[in-house]
């Protein structure tokens, strides 16, 4: 069944939690109910974005989230919500997922354990999105033991249960980071993370070898889990990443101008991996299949709205700020929901993208039509439809009352936020 039913308008949801609720602030500041007016005002004005590498500079107004009547539930354990860092929740495990990743990518060819390890190196491992998504929902999911047990069984059991779950999440970095470097060479792409791509550096046969090498690591933690379910998910992840590949690289004229396409696709190609994950630690902390389902629909609604912001940035970001060149999916042919929104306001857009992006004249077609359209705002609006779906997930949570679950999940709703109003 595919994923996308078409843009409806996002209506305000209004669930009621064990937490409380607390709607997304209109400004991508999120700087909560005390945002003046003036600064509003100041944000619009400073929010038309000008898309560089063109033979002129076109722009539009983003809306920066002002326009859009959406929301994302916030889950409070006070009137005086505390504030929350997801990725401070997480930062020891995160530092020893780090240190455990480095040593998994040895090699005992010298040439291969230096590509292998080359974005988990200090200062290039990125942002570590997917292991921190992972390591906040086990803590959200956690059974207590069962009463009685002998003293210090119930430690022995939840460090093993944890253990078990920081080795899905060192999977999911392993397989993220595989599907990367075979992406660049795919796509004949010179940088990755602010520095060379590691084809670019040491070349696409290594490249290639490095990637495989990082999937055949990641079979072997996999199988040491013993846990034939979970295997089954992420060996289907593998399956949808070059699924998702294939399907971008061998579409007709009306996939390529399909939404329903695009999405299927981006599901495959990012969604599905986030989303597994998150269903695969569900199913080690021995919850029910309808947890488990919910894990799975905030990991794959996340993910469908961290690539849709993607895609918008890929227009309105810089260089600098992405860490790889900016307009490089149309360069390389790729279409995007924005183009494929402004499609539908400008239909002899499409003529252009048949003609293909080889010819730099037809880049700059593309973006005008694209500055004249909504297409930007309608991109935005939907990450943030796929990022309310997310909320609703967690907000369906059984009720918990331990203070770490309930950080976690406000956590992860804050996760939800912050994809849907990064600029990088």
């Amino acid at each position: 069944m595919l994923i996308y039913r078409g843009l409806s308008r996002i209506s305000r949801i209004s669930t009621k939690t064990p937490f409380g609720r607390r709607w997304l602030p209109s400004h991508p500041l999120l700087s909560g109910a005390s945002h003046s007016a003036a600064a509003a005002a100041a944000a619009e004005a400073d929010s038309s974005v000008k898309v560089l590498g063109c033979r002129e500079a076109y722009s539009w107004s983003l809306p920066a989230l002002h326009g859009i009547r959406h929301q994302i539930h916030h889950q409070s354990s006070s009137v005086i919500e505390e504030q929350l860092d997801p990725f401070s929740l997480v930062a020891d495990e995160l530092s020893i997922l780090a240190k455990r990743l480095r040593s998994m990518v040895v090699a005992e060819v010298p040439k291969l354990a230096s590509a292998a390890e080359y974005f988990f190196k200090m200062g290039v491992e990125g942002k570590r999105f997917r292991p921190t998504v992972l390591l906040l929902m086990a803590t959200a999911l956690n059974l207590r033991v069962p009463e009685p047990l002998h003293d210090g069984v119930e430690d022995a059991l939840a460090t093993e249960l944890r253990t078990r779950q920081q080795c899905i999440a060192e999977i999911t970095e392993m397989i993220h980071v595989a599907s990367l470097l075979h992406d660049d060479v795919l796509d004949d792409a010179d940088t990755r993370r602010g520095i060379g791509s590691l084809n670019f550096v040491m070349g696409n046969k290594l490249a290639v070898l490095a990637g495989d090498f990082l999937l055949s690591r990641a079979c072997v933690a996999l199988a040491s889990l013993k846990n034939t379910e979970v295997v089954t998910l992420l060996a289907t992840v593998v399956e949808h990443l070059v699924t998702g590949e294939t399907m971008q690289m061998t579409t007709s004229s009306d996939q390529r101008c399909s939404m329903d396409y695009y999405m299927q696709k981006t599901y495959y190609k990012t969604a599905s991996l986030i989303s597994n994950s998150c269903k695969a630690i569900a199913l080690l902390a021995g919850q029910t299949a309808e947890v488990a389902i919910l894990a799975f629909d905030y990991g794959k609604n996340l993910g469908l709205a961290y690539q849709l912001i993607d895609d918008v940035l890929d227009f309105t970001g810089t260089s600098a700020s992405l860490g790889k060149g900016s307009l490089s999916d149309i360069r390389h042919g790729i279409i995007t929901a924005p183009i494929l929104f402004a499609m539908e306001e400008f239909p002899q857009l499409r003529t252009v993208v048949e003609q293909g992006f080889e010819d730099s004249s037809n880049v700059d077609i593309a973006l005008e039509y694209l500055g004249k359209s909504r297409g930007i705002q309608r991109t935005r609006e939907l990450a943030v439809k796929h990022a309310n779906l997310a909320a609703a997930a967690i907000d369906s949570l059984p009720e918990n009352n331990d203070e770490d679950v309930r950080k976690s999940r406000r956590a992860l709703l804050d996760l939800t936020q912050r994809v849907v109003t990064r600029n990088k």
